[in-house]
């Protein structure tokens, strides 16, 4: 095999590495802000943050149904509580909670 043909596979698996980890399309997103029955206002980067502590949580316990009730009504159940304190993220909770009173229009009460 020459070494550009090795180059050449290198980069083509450059871009594929790169392609798999980006980030969903914004109206993916969207469309999950949307669905969790947010009604405030809709910031990618707030939602990307909160949903990354759900995503994060079902990383570590692998439990499918996690991920879902981490997220349920708008980060605002009981679930989305626990999973900051297992990720031991509790000293940003009080961001957290300005957060959700955007994404979800209202106090979170957690």
């Amino acid at each position: 095999m020459h070494l550009s043909s090795v180059r050449v596979a290198c980069a083509a698996l450059l871009t594929l590495a790169l392609g798999a980890a980006a980030p969903p399309p914004h109206h993916v997103a969207r469309r999950s802000f949307f669905n969790l029955q947010c009604k405030g206002v809709y910031d990618a980067s707030i939602f990307a943050r909160l949903d990354r502590i759900c995503d994060d949580c079902y990383n570590l316990f692998r439990e499918p149904e996690l991920y879902t009730l981490c997220r349920k009504d708008c980060f605002t159940s009981d679930y989305f509580k626990g999973c900051v304190e297992v990720l031991q993220e509790t000293d940003q909770l009080d961001v957290f909670k300005k957060y959700i009173i955007k994404l979800h229009g209202a106090d979170p009460g957690i």
